[in-house]
């Protein structure tokens, strides 16, 4: 895609008790200007769906949807059978997500089942990933295998910040 900011940077939210959370700066910014909203005002939309492969949230504006299509497309067509059969959980693993509004000042409510698949209760560290960014239970991501150290230092810094330990 051609023209879209990439969403980079990190942060943590406060979890209320209706799963209402301040998506960061950096990333709402990206998130604006990606899906601007028609009347100009600030705020819009994201999407937040469970991710593909950990037990995380990914986020991302209304329009990257068509590209997470293609790219499903694309990978159903690469594991068709002799027999035409495909793999259907390639389009199940992506299709999920929903569309919530986000105001000025970022605040979106999270999805009651994609929180709780993700283990997302009073805490929400946030982290871009160029296209889209993904929202994680610190202790999850910290207990999660194969992830990069420096997200996990990111975490464990802001939980520092707030004066939170797990």
């Amino acid at each position: 895609m051609t023209d879209r900011v990439e969403y980079q940077g990190d942060g943590f939210g406060l979890v209320d008790d209706k799963g209402r959370v301040a998506i960061p700066a950096s990333l709402r910014s990206a998130l604006a200007a990606n899906a601007p909203r028609a009347d100009g005002k600030d705020g819009g939309n994201v999407v937040i769906a469970v991710h593909q492969k950990n037990k995380c949230l990914i986020a991302y504006d209304p329009a990257y949807r068509a590209v997470l299509k293609r790219q499903a497309d694309a990978r159903e067509a690469n594991y068709t059978a002799d027999d035409g059969e495909f793999d259907y959980n390639i389009k199940r693993r992506v299709s999920h997500g929903e569309e919530v509004p986000f105001d000025g000042s970022g605040r979106c409510i999270l999805p009651g089942f994609p929180r709780d698949f993700a283990n997302i209760d009073k805490h929400a560290f946030f982290w871009g990933v160029f296209d889209y960014f993904e929202i994680w239970d610190p202790k999850t991501l910290i207990d999660t295998e194969g992830l990069p150290d420096v997200m996990k230092a990111a975490a464990r810094y802001h939980l520092k910040q707030k004066g939170i330990a797990l």
